[in-house]
């Protein structure tokens, strides 16, 4: 009997977790995760070693819109030994967003637009890319405004009858001008008053490799390299860039994966509030 209860207390320690892994959520399709390990432990999410709050021992990830397989987490202790995590992806559905009106170039654009798109395209890479020591992506994120929501993430999107990439971000429809305040404090890492697509673009980094990006803007406030506040304005409502109508493009992305901000922010407050 002694046997038995020693080789079951055995069995049963062989499954307890040498290394301990919390997360604030479930992985969603979309979802940004905030996790939280033994501070000076080491972290690699799927392939990538993260950044870990030295202090804290938190850390971020994103779940991209179309991942369905397991994200495999792996926690290194100071003493050298690891954990391995596989946790599981809910699977999201998504809709159809169909867009009629815009002009042609903005749909099917030239050889001398594509060559624009590219430039543009590394400088927001370039903003997306950063992996700054700047805490404030773990102290979560606000609407920058509040309107009405005329799109939402991971919608495939229908452009002049022609399908194209899914929308990775939130569309909130207000009046031009309507001010739009930063969604977490950071600092500006892109401030373009005049992007192909996008138009009137500010990024700001909020660190651990977390960046959020405001686009059509009508004007921007705030240059490359200031540091802002949550609330803050940055700029105002326009339609610039590929656009219908004023509304403000949200987006929150994880180095190159796009996020849903709506998802992280929560509902949108009443207005006023």
């Amino acid at each position: 009997m002694r046997q038995f209860c020693l080789a079951f207390l055995l069995t049963m320690l062989a499954t307890v977790p040498v290394q301990a892994l919390d997360l604030d959520g479930p992985l969603v399709q979309g979802a940004l995760r905030i996790g939280t390990v033994e501070a000076g432990t080491s972290v690699i999410v799927d392939e990538t070693a993260v950044r870990v709050s030295p202090r804290t021992g938190k850390f971020v990830f994103g779940v991209g819109r179309d991942r369905t397989k397991p994200i495999r987490i792996v926690v290194s202790g100071t003493d050298g030994v690891s954990e391995a995590f596989m946790l599981a992806v809910t699977v999201r559905k998504f809709d159809i967003e169909r867009i009629d009106g815009l002009p042609p170039r903005k749909v099917s654009p030239n050889t001398a637009d594509m060559d624009r798109i590219r430039r543009e395209g590394r400088l927001i890479s370039a903003a997306r890319a950063r992996d700054s020591e700047l805490t404030h992506a773990l102290a979560g994120f606000r609407w920058p405004m509040t309107g009405r929501i005329s799109g939402r993430y991971g919608n495939q999107r229908i452009l002049n009858g022609k399908p194209r990439r899914a929308h990775l971000g939130v569309d909130i429809a207000a009046p031009t001008g309507t001010p739009v305040g930063a969604s977490a404090a950071g600092v500006v890492s892109l401030a373009e008053p005049d992007m192909f697509f996008t138009g009137g673009t500010v990024a700001i980094d909020h660190g651990h490799g977390v960046t959020s990006i405001y686009s059509h803007l009508a004007s921007i406030a705030v240059p490359v390299g200031k540091q802002v506040d949550v609330g803050e304005m940055i700029g105002t409502v326009g339609s610039t860039g590929r656009s219908t109508g004023p509304h403000l493009d949200w987006r929150i992305n994880w180095f190159d994966l796009r996020l849903d901000p709506e998802l992280i922010a929560g509902p949108m407050p009443v207005r006023g509030n």
